[in-house]
């Protein structure tokens, strides 16, 4: 009989959390019954080490927000995705080691390369979170230049007040990492100038729920190309299975 395999999510809220069902239905249609994922919805991220201590058949979690920041200090090492970007959001234990990654990178840079066209040499991250910093690690890999956008100023970064058409028409890669427009505040959106969008635009957002976002209308309606985060999604979720597969060596 095989040992039993346990993994999971952290953050909050988890309520629409895509990970718990993805992975209970790949268990299920790759015949590991031994194999479950629970969502772990833990009011402060100091209770992740005792998730492992009560557990000991829990391998590995995969991290959402707030805590994709939060969770480094927690942490054995980190690997060099994790390290380059400064978010985790991918955890696997090896021995009596929590080893953080960040699968997020590997899902945009895979979800968005595809998409891009060569004018799209220039791009607005909004947001400042861990996810915004996992796209600004995958942008300089493509060699694609970014500004960040957030409700406060900040070093390299600026405020949607700042944002005017002439910018607008000089960032043709649009990706909001933020949370504004996800279910159920579906009506609303980042504030930015939509008049400045264009039919040369790619806007990229990275909520999948709902499927188009108002963002995303707004720039359907002028002929932009649109993508959602659900590519991205399932991309990340599948590297961090390989994650907790993978041999490890050290």
């Amino acid at each position: 009989m095989l040992a039993e395999r346990h993994f999971g999510l952290i953050g909050k809220p988890l309520d629409h959390s895509f990970s718990r069902q993805f992975f209970t239905e790949k268990f299920r249609k790759l015949g590991l019954p031994h194999c479950r994922y629970e969502n772990y919805p833990i009011a402060s991220v100091a209770l992740m080490p005792t998730l492992f201590k009560s557990d000991p058949f829990l391998e590995g979690l995969n991290v959402t927000v707030p805590y994709k920041e939060q969770v480094i200090p927690y942490l054995d090492e980190l690997d060099e995705s994790a390290r380059q970007v400064g978010a985790v959001n991918c955890i696997r234990r090896v021995g009596a080691k929590l080893i953080g990654f960040n699968t997020d990178v590997f899902g945009f840079a895979e979800a968005v390369q595809p998409l891009l066209k060569p004018w799209h040499r220039a791009a607005l991250i909004l947001g400042s979170g861990g996810a915004a910093k996992a796209v600004a690690t995958a942008l300089r890999h493509f060699n694609i230049s970014y500004q960040v956008v957030s409700r406060t100023a900040g070093e390299h970064v600026i405020t949607y007040a700042d944002l005017n058409v002439p910018l607008m028409h000089h960032y043709l890669l649009i990706i909001n990492t933020t949370p504004l427009g996800m279910y159920p505040d579906v009506h609303s959106m980042p504030p930015i100038p939509v008049h400045g969008l264009t039919p040369q635009h790619l806007v990229f957002d990275l909520i999948y729920n709902p499927q188009i976002t108002r963002l995303m209308s707004e720039a359907i309606r002028v002929g932009a190309a649109v993508c959602n985060g659900w590519n991205m999604l399932v991309l990340q979720a599948e590297k961090s299975w390989e994650i907790w597969n993978q041999s490890f060596q050290g």
